[in-house]
């Protein structure tokens, strides 16, 4: 994943990434997930209501959490492994909510 920036606005927090062309994409965290001693966040796209290219599925996007040299929260890739298992987690943890 590109460059972040996080804002932390009424508890929401704003992601920034710049993909490939130098276009600023924004996405909003909704969870987080933990697995296996690291944190994942699900992050979904912001202003796309709009965008007639807009599908949900492909707006939605897991990153690991991972701290940089500041200390600071940095959203990165998961490997593949991680990405499996996060949404194998995920998938649990909805099972679980429609069960109740």
């Amino acid at each position: 994943m590109a460059d972040k920036m996080i804002d932390e606005m009424d508890e929401n927090i704003v992601v920034e990434f710049n993909d490939d062309n130098g276009n600023s994409l924004y996405y909003q965290q909704e969870m987080i997930i933990p697995v296996d001693g690291q944190d994942f966040a699900l992050l979904v796209g912001l202003n796309v209501e709009n965008d007639e290219s807009f599908d949900e599925e492909e707006n939605v996007i897991i990153a690991k959490i991972v701290k940089d040299e500041n200390g600071e929260d940095e959203y990165v890739d998961p490997t593949d492994e991680e990405f499996e298992a996060v949404q194998k987690a995920y998938n649990e943890l909805c099972d679980a909510e429609e069960a109740e």
